[in-house]
């Protein structure tokens, strides 16, 4: 069984860095573009970073300059490097893949369990 798992939320002043990370794990045929989305009390889940399995990156306009996406895919994974935190960047951040599972089959999406981030003083 495919799973997504996250770590390293967590605590951290405005203007300060955060690294989120999350692995796949199980039997799958390709992971495809991987993606971070987010989600803050009392609003929709928005796209915040996504990388194709060929490294072509794409980031949220209010992101952009301060978080860069990254992947290692013999680890299975992506990074979600975060600087220059502000306080409107505090969400449920979430693990996205696009995942083949068999070389006959189509891609199917996968979430991650989410990181919790605050940035607060």
């Amino acid at each position: 069984q495919v799973q997504l798992v996250e770590s390293g939320g967590g605590l951290v002043q405005p203007g300060g860095s955060l690294r989120l990370s999350c692995a796949a794990s199980g039997s799958m045929f390709s992971l495809n573009t991987m993606g971070w989305y987010r989600q803050a009390p009392g609003k929709e889940r928005e796209m915040v970073a996504r990388i194709t399995s060929v490294g072509n990156t794409t980031y949220a306009s209010s992101v952009k300059e301060r978080f860069t996406i990254s992947r290692d895919n013999a680890k299975k994974a992506v990074y979600l490097q975060m600087n220059s935190v502000k306080p409107e960047d505090t969400a449920v951040y979430y693990c996205n893949a696009e995942i083949r599972l068999r070389f006959f089959s189509g891609n199917s999406n996968y979430w991650g369990q989410g990181a919790q981030v605050t940035v607060s003083s």
